[in-house]
């Protein structure tokens, strides 16, 4: 009987160790957060496939007043409670921050002013809800809606790749990797890169980035690499973005290929999707 005690006492100790408590027990306030749409879309309308592809991933976290992160909690699309959580908290007002993606990692969340995805976590459509909560006796429920705060770059090919291209790589600077939770909007100078393997029939290539207003631009750098990294092609571009909207950048990269520094922007269309979608062409 002893050891058994004992056995349970070390469980316990190991247990109150945890870091991030999800599930203490205080003698007031509770917090239940359910993702109630995606950015126009009703949340509970969409399919379990149509939420994988708005987001893959949920974070929620907790902020005390003077940005210290309280709680956390990571969820993927895979589990069935996906789109709800709950907290138990103390009294007291906090920050409360949701964002949706579908990047291979979580973002660092230890800073409300610096949310960051980085190059190796890469870059994805982005949603956020960000909002100060009052926690009293009584228990608090929230239907809450995300909204996008990223901005696309969609590169296109439109000519055949050489035989001897194997990876299209991106870089781009005038962005941000990072966001401010209470502005939705860019907090750091980033470098950005993705690097995509080349398939005959891939001809798109999605670039996203948190802009530090609602416009700005990014000066891109487009590279064809072969097997081995080398550059075989290179051209720059300075590409005008809006958050929440898509601007395409389509033209022969391969075809029209010379050793000039920059390329202009030739011609541009507009219709609705996102926000709106603008559609440029390079020569």
């Amino acid at each position: 009987m002893k050891k058994i005690i004992l056995a349970l006492f070390a469980v316990c100790s190991l247990l109150s160790c945890e870091k991030l408590d999800f599930t203490g027990d205080y003698e007031t306030g509770s917090l239940t957060v359910k993702v109630f749409q995606i950015e126009q879309t009703p949340f509970a309308s969409l399919t379990r496939t149509e939420v994988k592809n708005a987001c893959s991933h949920l974070n929620f976290a907790i902020y005390g007043t003077d940005g210290t992160r309280v709680k956390q909690v990571n969820q993927l699309v895979s589990e069935s409670n996906f789109g709800t959580a709950s907290f138990q908290l103390e009294e007291g007002t906090y920050l409360m921050v949701v964002v949706g993606h579908s990047c291979n990692g979580n973002p660092t969340m230890t800073d409300p002013n610096k949310i960051q995805f980085t190059n190796a976590t890469g870059y994805s459509d982005t949603f956020l809800y960000s909002q100060t909560v009052t926690i009293g006796d009584e228990p608090l429920e929230l239907d809450i809606s995300l909204d996008r705060i990223v901005s696309l770059c969609r590169f296109v090919v439109t000519d055949d790749f050489p035989a001897d291209v194997a990876k299209m790589q991106f870089y781009y600077t005038g962005g941000s990797g990072a966001f401010n939770a209470s502005t939705g909007l860019g907090s750091v100078n980033s470098k950005q890169t993705v690097t995509y393997n080349v398939n005959a029939e891939q001809k798109q290539f999605d670039l996203y980035t948190f802009l530090h207003d609602t416009e700005g631009t990014i000066d891109l750098k487009v590279s064809a690499l072969d097997a081995k990294d080398n550059v075989l092609r290179e051209r720059t571009f300075t590409v005008p973005l809006t958050q929440n909207q898509i601007s395409w950048l389509s033209g022969p990269f391969f075809d029209s290929y010379s050793s000039a520094a920059s390329s202009a922007i030739t011609s541009i269309d507009v219709h609705t999707d996102w926000a709106a979608e603008h559609h440029y062409s390079y020569e």
